[in-house]
This record gives structure tokens, C-alpha cells and sequence, in this order.
């Protein structure tokens, strides 16, 4: 770049509104040795050089001019989100204590009278653009840091899932259960929600934040097969009562690991509830049969009906060290004589109107030992 148009270039560029020549080439030559200059010989014209000039880094105006005068001009610049930051500085001869006042009501940074006092204009000047780019680069600044923020945020969350994935697989290889079972779950709950959150019994419930945080929070559901011993937890058969009362502790298991994660946090919070909910209450059945607590309907969690279905559905269509894998259709066949017992009834006739995605997504992330499903 030639060196003359590169220190041009690197100047501040000042816009100069007064409706008087002399004034604008006294300015102008005063200016120009530091500054690129801009002219303007009204309020209208100096709002459209304004819009015109993305560089313009600072405003000497004036007060008295005919049709917009220098405070309506200063208003607008200030009303305008494009023009709202650029410094103005009123130089006028209008030097009483309140014009001075309704100078800076309207949004100036200063406020100078006539006749000018170089010295004086150049430090104010130099002042207000020292000022501006400092708050440009602390703009910049917080930009950077705030990306840096949503950045490391975005690497703990993806590190956060990747832990309840984790932990949440300690029980699955326990169980002998699918690989993916824990990934199909969650995109499960998750088009459910979706199917749900427009229905007057679901919708205050299932808001955006909540859909997401129940997509998080499915792969806990059986944490606390974590503490089940082998001889149940591997049967190949039908578990006998005694090893049924054993099974059924699992619930228990979870809800009391998520709670214990909750005393060393000081407290809970939307996603541990809902883990703690879906752990402990989604073997809960509609109809008040289910366990641990026989609770009915309502009573029960949103959020474990919600995976009660997600739930049964994918332990139906996967291979289990005790029961073979049923195909789509004839998992629909048995989930369907369980609504209005073992399911809420307008979450299974959600389910039912998306079943195709629930296939879908069966078959997205179908374990490898499934390929005949």
C-alpha cells in the first residue's frame, strides 16, 4: 500500500455540521493534518453522511441551523442503532449554562463554545476518540471472552454427556442390555416431548429447556442396576419373587445415587430431578401396579411416563440375555394391550402417531448383534 494513502487510512475521520462556510474551512484546515474530515451544512445531510460512513469516529455540531437544528440531529443520531455510538461534540456560540445542559440531555459528549479554541477542540478531540476506541477494543475484548465462554461451555457440556453416557454404560454391560440402547432412549424421549408439547396435559411441562433436559437426563434411568447383584442381574430366565424384590431395588439405587449427588452440589437442579424422577418412578404403571411406590396416573412423573414407553419400546425390539428381540410391528401389538394400565394413555397415542420415527431411529442406531431385527 503507498505509505501517504496508508497513514490516511489509519487517521480518525471526524464529520464537521455547521451551515456556515468560514466555520467548516476553519475546522477543516485545523483538522486535517491529524484527521480525514468530513463535511455536512445541515442536520439532514449530516445524518445521511453519518449512515454513509461505517469509519466516521467522531461529530462537530453545530447548534443553529436551519431546518434540522443540532439537537434534533444529535437525537436521531443517538436514536439510531447504526450512528448511536459515534462521539458528538456540539461547538456552537450557543454558550449558556442551559443550552450546555440540553446538549448533553440529547446525548453529546461535550459541549464547546464559539470562537474556537484550538487547543482546547484538539485536546477534546483527542480525548473523546481516545475514549471510543477504548471502549472498542473493551467491546472486542468481551466479544472474545464471551466466545471463549460459550466455547468452554460447549467442551464441559459435551464433557458432561459423555460421563452420564459412561456411567449410565457401567449398568447397561451389567445388564448384558444393547449398546446403543442408551443413545436410542434418549432420541426417543425426545421425539416424544416433541409430539407431546402442544397437548394441554403436557405443555407446561415440556418446554424447550425441559425437552432438552430430559434428553440429557434419560441415560440414567438405570443407574442403579449398578448395584444389583450378578446372580439377578444376568438371570437368563424369569426371575423368582425373591429375585423380583431384588430387581425392583434398582429404583431405590438410583434415585439415592442422583439424591447423593445432590447433598455434595448443596442442592438440586432441573436436570437431577429429572434423573431422580426417571430413575426411581419409570417402572411405575398407569393403572397404580408398578413399582416402588404403586403409584397411579398423574401421580406418576411426566417424566417417567414418558420413558416407561421409550423404555418398554426398546427393551422389546433389542435381543436381552433373557428374551429374544421382537420385530417393530409385534412390539406395537403388546405396548398397545398395556394403555390405560401399564401407560399413560395420551403418551402411548403419541407414540403411536410417530412409531415410524421411533423406528427410525431404532434403526439409526441399531447394534450390531440386531441386524436381523
Amino acid at each position: 500500500m503507498n505509505p501517504a494513502l496508508q497513514s490516511k487510512a489509519e487517521k480518525p475521520t471526524i464529520l464537521i455540521v455547521d451551515d456556515t462556510p468560514d466555520n467548516i474551512m476553519l475546522l477543516s484546515r485545523l483538522l486535517k493534518d491529524k484527521y480525514n474530515t468530513k463535511v455536512a451544512n445541515n442536520g439532514s445531510t449530516a445524518l445521511q453522511v453519518a449512515l454513509a460512513t461505517p469509519e466516521l469516529d467522531l461529530i462537530l455540531l453545530d447548534v443553529m441551523m436551519p431546518g434540522l437544528d443540532g439537537y434534533e440531529t444529535c437525537r436521531q443520531l443517538k436514536a439510531n442503532p447504526a450512528t448511536s455510538d459515534i462521539p458528538v461534540i456540539f461547538l456552537t456560540a450557543k454558550n449558556q449554562i442551559e443550552d450546555e445542559a440540553m446538549g448533553l440531555s440529547v446525548g453529546a459528549v461535550d459541549y464547546l463554545g464559539k470562537p474556537i479554541s484550538p487547543p482546547i477542540l484538539f485536546a477534546r478531540v483527542h480525548t473523546h476518540l481516545t475514549l471510543r476506541a477504548a471502549r472498542r477494543q473493551l467491546h472486542e475484548h468481551n466479544q472474545n471472552l464471551e466466545r471463549m465462554v460459550r466455547e468452554r461451555t460447549s467442551q464441559l457440556l459435551l464433557m458432561q454427556e459423555a460421563l452420564i453416557l459412561a456411567m449410565a454404560s457401567m449398568a447397561e454391560t451389567r445388564d448384558g442390555g444393547p449398546g446403543n440402547h442408551l443413545r436410542r432412549t434418549q432420541h426417543y424421549m425426545r421425539a416424544l416431548a416433541m409430539k407431546l408439547r402442544s397437548h394441554p396435559r403436557f405443555a407446561s411441562h415440556l418446554t424447550d429447556e425441559n425437552i432438552e433436559l430430559l434428553y440429557k437426563s434419560a441415560p440414567l434411568c438405570d443407574i442403579g442396576k449398578v448395584g444389583l447383584p450378578d446372580h439377578v442381574l444376568q438371570k437368563r430366565g424369569k426371575l423368582d419373587p425373591e429375585e423380583f424384590e431384588v430387581m425392583k431395588l434398582h429404583a431405590a439405587y438410583g434415585r439415592d445415587t442422583i439424591m447423593l449427588a445432590e447433598k455434595h452440589l448443596g442442592g438440586s437442579n432441573s436436570f437431577l430431578m429429572f434423573a431422580r424422577e426417571i430413575s426411581y418412578s419409570h417402572q411405575e404403571k398407569w393403572d397404580g401396579s408398578g413399582y416402588p411406590e404403586s403409584l397411579s396416573g398423574d401421580a406418576i412423573p411426566v417424566s417417567a411416563r414418558l420413558m416407561a414407553v421409550a423404555d418398554v419400546y426398546d427393551a422389546l425390539i433389542s435381543r436381552r440375555i433373557y428374551k429374544p428381540a421382537f420385530t417393530h410391528a409385534q412390539s406395537l401389538e403388546i405396548m398397545r394391550q398395556g394403555r390405560g394400565s401399564h401407560f399413560d394413555p395420551d403418551v402411548l397415542d403419541a407414540f403411536f402417531a410417530i412409531e415410524h420415527e421411533f423406528a427410525r431411529i431404532a434403526e439409526e442406531y441399531r447394534d450390531a448383534e440386531e441386524e436381523g431385527v
